[in-house]
């Protein structure tokens, strides 16, 4: 199976590092104000019955 990378886009306070946390099962830091998870965060996804 060929790896495949993912990137999360969107508008500020939209929910990006919350759903990369549920589907990577990290704990990336979130805050209530826009810039506070400006760098690259990787992750590996975990779930073999994922939705590909």
């Amino acid at each position: 199976m060929t790896e495949q990378i993912h990137c999360l886009i969107g508008n500020p306070n939209t929910g990006k590092t919350s759903l990369f946390n549920e589907l990577t099962t990290s704990y990336a830091y979130v805050g209530n104000w826009s810039g506070v998870t400006v760098e690259k965060k990787l992750g590996n996804l975990k779930n073999k019955n994922a939705v590909r």
